[in-house]
């Protein structure tokens, strides 16, 4: 399965060594390529607080993803995006104006499906090799027009706890820089923006980082969702 994380005063020992000798570490044991994702995730998030693998996603299973959520808002399916949970959910275009599609397994789509899977052999490998204790997850398409955004924001709510880690899978082919949309994520001293290109997945603590969708010039799709554990 790749190098497991041993801890030490509980902290991972990968905390303790150079990001040079950690991926030195991950090349001697042998991986999947699903695998080599996954650690990318891991090994970026210890050393920077924010998890990035270019390739999480294949580029097949992107397309078919991308294509979904297409025939999805061609069909209105889609909804204006909410803030707070059901217990107190809110609508207000001024600070977020995407819209979403929630997946569900009983929708029994062989993409999201596939999907699915990807995300339940990744949650199997962070428990087992960080002890994340995670039990479930939730994720939803989400569609960003040209001229939307979303304003600063955590993603752990204050009334609910149970979302512990942040994911979000890029759906955007030829993505450019004039056409924005950037994921900002704000660290004291080190804010960090990243482009939403296709295939590319994001990962980081659902309440630890405030982070805002910048404006984007062209439609920008993704697959968001949070690992839980209740």
């Amino acid at each position: 399965m790749g190098l497991s994380f041993l801890f030490i005063e509980n902290k991972p020992i990968t905390s303790f060594i150079s990001s040079t000798l950690l991926r030195w570490l991950y090349l001697q044991f042998p991986k999947t390529k699903m695998e080599n994702g996954f650690e990318d995730l891991i090994a970026s998030y210890i050393e920077n607080k924010v998890g990035i693998s270019e390739h999480f996603l294949s580029p097949e299973l992107a397309n078919h993803l991308k294509q979904n959520l297409l025939d999805l808002n061609k069909e209105s399916l889609l909804k204006a995006a909410g803030i707070g949970n059901s217990e107190k959910l809110s609508y207000d275009g001024a600070i977020r104006s995407d819209s979403i599609y929630w997946l569900d397994k009983k929708h029994n789509n062989v993409f999201e499906n596939e999907f699915f899977a990807q995300i339940d052999a990744f949650i199997i490998y962070l428990n087992e090799s960080c002890y994340a204790g995670i039990t479930g997850y939730e994720f939803h398409y989400s569609l960003y027009e040209t001229g939307d955004f979303y304003l600063k924001h955590l993603d752990q709510f204050k009334n609910n706890p149970s979302r512990k880690y942040s994911m979000i899978s890029y759906l955007n082919s030829n993505w450019q820089e004039s056409d924005g949309g950037e994921l900002m994520i704000h660290q004291e001293n080190n804010n960090q923006k990243i482009s939403p290109t296709q295939g590319k997945t994001v990962f980081f603590k659902s309440n630890e980082l405030v982070h805002e969708v910048l404006v984007t010039q062209n439609t920008r799709m993704s697959i968001t969702g949070w690992l839980k554990s209740d």
